[in-house]
């Protein structure tokens, strides 16, 4: 869901300069050397997952779209390439009309991925494709990995909720796509307001030690806070003394205290001393959340604790250690000439060591055992084989220039959680290890 489905208004600034200054000059050269206007397929790919890594997640699609949707060159952007002298006068009238009038495929948003899998297609002109790199691959990159890291930590988590709380540790742009990528890999819910009022993402907060130690007792802070928010809400208890803290949460709230919030010291330690004391007081059903600098190793140490949901910050919105994809925008066909009708043919870079690539247009499939479990990422530039001919993962997201594939978020992450099943169960665990599934090239 986002604020369009909400039926609230947001302001769309244009997205045309977030981009590098070379591909404005490739284009410019391009536009004097006759070529810009050759049919063109760029593919986005990694060459490999981040290390360790069994499998990436595909996240950032729905806001690439309205990252094209918004590519628009107004009159103040032009004004800016024209006194910075960046463009000559042709390219700034070439630009002023700019739509993206081609095609992109992509994997759905969710969807799982592994190196060599063409995530997204972009075929159009040279000229209308090449200025899109920076946006699609800050936002794939960015998003992709905090999916990523959101889908490690519910399978550490399992059943229990996962809050995202990482906003005060990002870029406050970044923090609200953070939020995003993270209730597609499995969150429930986010501190940020932002993300809650732009895509629709259910919001959780309560208060932090600072109102604990605006009052004279910690028995007034509870006091007032359960005065304004109900029995229900949760407490933070571990600002002094986490005993006492809980005792005086019972006395103030009743055993109907909704629940506790521990956010420092050993975990694993405080929350079985916490449940029992919870126990005792006649709180049966006030559940514990911990919140204290987690990623997946520490959530799934807590597995056997008792433990009912996690506030993670600091390591999802960075990814949990790889911040990016390290996906890259490249061209792998093109048109010898601009005649509309002139055959793609395949190009790619040839450059000493690992940054080779592929050439011509893929497509891409994934193979199941007998069990229908995954066995192989299947890519190929011919024709698909009958076998795996509904196996295609690519799908179209935009035609002709108009969006194609826009759907509610809770549609990514049900994907998600799907894509995720259908690897093989060494796919989820945390260790070290490589791609649950090999790439083949046929």
């Amino acid at each position: 869901m986002n604020t369009a489905d909400l039926g609230l208004p947001v302001a769309v600034p244009s997205t045309a300069l977030f981009t590098d200054q070379y591909e404005l000059t490739m284009l410019q050269a391009a536009l004097r050397s006759g070529t810009a206007d050759r049919r063109s397929v760029f593919e986005v790919f990694t060459r490999r997952l981040p290390e360790g890594r069994r499998y990436g997640v595909v996240g950032g699609t729905g806001r690439v779209l309205d990252a094209v949707e918004n590519f628009r060159f107004d009159e103040t952007i032009l004004g800016f390439l024209r006194e910075r002298g960046i463009l000559d006068g042709p390219t700034l009238e070439w630009l002023a009309d700019y739509r993206f009038r081609g095609d992109i495929w992509g994997y759905p948003e969710g969807e799982v991925y592994f190196p060599g899998s063409p995530v997204m297609r972009i075929e159009g002109t040279f000229a209308e494709a090449v200025v899109l790199e920076t946006v699609i691959l800050s936002i794939l990159n960015h998003d992709s990995a905090v999916a990523a890291a959101a889908s490690r930590m519910s399978v550490a988590a399992g059943d229990r909720p996962l809050m995202e709380m990482g906003a005060r540790r990002t870029h406050e742009l970044a923090a609200v796509a953070a939020s995003r990528a993270a209730y597609v890999g499995g969150f429930h819910t986010t501190s940020d307001l932002a993300a809650g009022f732009r895509y629709g993402i259910p919001t959780v907060g309560t208060s932090a030690h600072a109102f604990t130690l605006l009052h004279d007792t910690e028995r007034d802070a509870f006091t007032a806070q359960v005065d304004t928010l109900g029995s229900g809400t949760t407490l933070l208890v571990d600002t002094f003394d986490v005993t006492e803290a809980v005792r005086a949460a019972v006395e103030v709230a009743g055993p109907e205290l909704g629940a506790v919030r521990i956010d420092s010291g050993d975990l694993l330690l405080i929350a079985h001393r916490v449940r029992q004391q919870l126990d005792e007081l006649g709180a049966t059903k006030t559940r514990i959340v911990v919140t204290s600098d987690l990623d997946e190793y520490a959530i799934a140490s807590l597995a056997a604790a008792p433990v009912d949901a996690y506030g993670v910050g600091t390591q999802l919105v960075t990814g949990s250690g790889h911040p990016t994809c390290s996906m890259v925008y490249k061209l792998v066909a093109r048109a010898d000439s601009e005649e509309p009708g002139a055959p793609l043919r395949p190009v790619a870079k040839k450059s000493m060591g690992a940054k080779t690539s592929l050439g011509g247009r893929k497509w891409a499939a994934r193979r199941p055992d007998a069990d229908g479990v995954a066995e192989a990422e299947v890519i190929g530039t011919g024709p698909v084989p009958a076998e795996l001919a509904d196996r295609q993962l690519l799908v179209p997201l935009v035609s002709a220039g108009r969006v194609v594939a826009r759907e509610p978020l809770d549609a990514a992450r049900d994907r998600h959680i799907a894509a995720r099943a259908a690897l093989p169960l060494s796919a989820t665990q945390l260790s070290r290890g490589e791609p649950v599934l090999p790439t083949e090239y046929v």
